[in-house]
């Protein structure tokens, strides 16, 4: 029996490494895809891009691996039905569970190495890639100038453009606003098209401008105020070239600890701590409010608050009680004091209104911050989770569909990862609103997907012909019939196949 296990492990790990890097390969050019545009023209040198890619790929490994394992057993099991070695194990008295029993223990090794390497390697891996991907953000301020927003990122500057072509870098509707001398807008230049350039040794940004104006506010020296009479100076021209100095506009790498607080960059001892003080300071808030509303906003039907008479009591802010009537003390009221009462407690109410909702916003903030937290810590366990579950789907799967290579199960794994990626975050993304637990939203995946890896466990076996088209036919065919009462013949009968 060592040698089965042997072969099984053999016969799993090719596909395994395979599929992996082709998974991994497919999000690293996702990433590529999403953030081109702020790549593209930085002047990064290839070591530098070398370091985003391999640590942004890091960061996809626990993703990837359980897609990894879902494909690869599907792969191995198909190649193993298809050329008849598992109907070769099966007659020799060995049980599907036994011959899935290797995989299944060597997946469950991978999923707790996916746990460790979540734990430790990500959250470094992360921080260094977010950190590294910010500071290439910050190079080259033309390319980060975006059409229809003001950029405030050059120093002493506000830039606005109206309209931006990216293939020659053409701008149309620019508006410069000069702060350098920190006296408000005092000097504005508007022009109608022009261009933007980084020098050669990228120390200064060089504007081409062309038909504009330049707006330049005159100071009024040794003027009294009321004799002001704020002369200003505008400037044609149908070409302008302006030179900005630049600063601190290269690859300028930030410290490590910039992000050491995110809960994505955590590991899970601190996840728990940072849980803990959430909690607590969530939870004496909440007490905080409710104890300034209380003494403070809420006050008991057919009691009146006022302030004790001594000096002890106001110093500690004690408040004493009186019951009465109030019916029978509003109608003693005139019409004037019965208006103002009203008035009174109108605000009274709105007060608290506003108090409540001002403190619940709050404090739904800081919820959802905390659930954060426990979102990510419970995401730590759930990815090594799918390696088993993707394991208990692609097994027995490959066994009842028997085709190995790449077109079919590639197909079928990629429909139940998108099936289990939107369930996942779907799930995610409830808990983090606080409308569902966080247990819940999490494991939500899991417990949809689990089932389905026990049944078709159960089928494959048992060998159930599932995936035979033969099966679906007769079974229809027989719901006609007993719509129609018309008998199916017998040998449609005997063509179905053992479901």
């Amino acid at each position: 029996m060592k040698k089965i296990d042997l072969f099984m492990i053999r016969s799993f790990i090719g596909p395994l490494i395979l599929t992996f890097f082709i998974v991994l390969i497919i999000f690293i050019l996702q990433f590529l895809w999403m953030y081109v545009d702020e790549l593209a023209g930085k002047g990064l040198e290839p070591r530098v891009l070398a370091e985003l890619l391999f640590q942004f790929s890091l960061t996809f490994v626990p993703l990837s691996l359980p897609l990894a394992i879902l494909l690869a057993s599907l792969m191995t099991f198909g190649n193993l039905g298809e050329f008849l070695e598992l109907t070769a194990l099966k007659s020799a008295g060995v049980p599907l569970q036994r011959i899935m029993m290797p995989i299944f223990i060597f997946a469950a090794i991978l999923a707790a190495g996916s746990f460790l390497f979540a734990d430790y390697v990500l959250p470094i891996s992360t921080r260094k890639a977010r950190t590294l991907l910010m500071d290439i953000r910050r190079m080259r301020p033309e390319l980060n100038i975006q059409a229809g927003t003001f950029y405030n990122g050059i120093d002493g500057f506000s830039i606005k453009i109206t309209d931006k072509d990216p293939e020659t870098n053409r701008l149309d509707g620019v508006y410069i606003y000069d702060h350098r001398e920190g006296i408000g807008n005092t000097s504005v230049i508007h022009a109608d098209s022009g261009y933007m350039n980084v020098t050669p040794d990228e120390s200064g940004l060089i504007l081409t401008l062309f038909n504009g104006y330049a707006y330049k506010d005159i100071e009024e020296k040794n003027v009294p105020q009321d004799k002001r009479k704020y002369p200003f100076r505008r400037d044609r021209f149908t070409e302008q070239t302006m030179v900005i100095e630049l600063t601190g506009f290269g690859l300028n790498r930030s410290a490590m600890d910039i992000y050491r607080s995110n809960y994505a960059m955590l590991n899970t001892s601190d996840l728990t701590f940072f849980i803990d003080s959430l909690s607590t300071r969530f939870s004496s808030r909440t007490d905080a409010y409710y104890s300034e509303f209380k003494q403070t906003r809420l006050m008991t039907p057919g009691q009146f608050y006022y302030p004790s008479n001594t000096k002890e009591d106001d110093s500690a802010a004690v408040w004493k009680t009186e019951k009465f009537n109030t019916r029978t003390i509003f109608d003693t009221l005139s019409f004037m004091d019965k208006n103002t009462t009203i008035s009174r407690a109108l605000s009274f109410a709105r007060e608290g209104t506003s108090f409540m909702t001002e403190k619940s916003e709050a404090l739904i903030a800081e919820a959802k911050n905390l659930k954060k937290y426990e979102a990510e810590k419970y995401k730590r366990f759930t990815l090594p989770l799918a390696c088993l579950v993707f394991f208990f789907i692609g097994a027995p799967l490959g066994a009842i569909i028997r085709k190995g290579g790449l077109g079919t199960p590639a197909v079928i794994s990629v429909l139940f990862f998108v099936f289990y990626y939107v369930i996942s975050l779907s799930g995610e993304k409830f808990a983090k609103e606080l409308i569902i637990s966080v247990p819940l939203g999490m494991l939500a995946s899991t417990i949809i997907l689990l089932p389905i890896g026990v049944f078709l466990t159960y089928k494959a076996t048992t060998d159930a012909a599932i995936m035979n088209a033969e099966t679906y036919i007769l079974f229809f065919r027989k719901i006609g019939a007993l719509l129609t009462g018309i008998k199916p013949e017998k040998d449609d009968e005997d063509t179905g196949t053992r479901a």
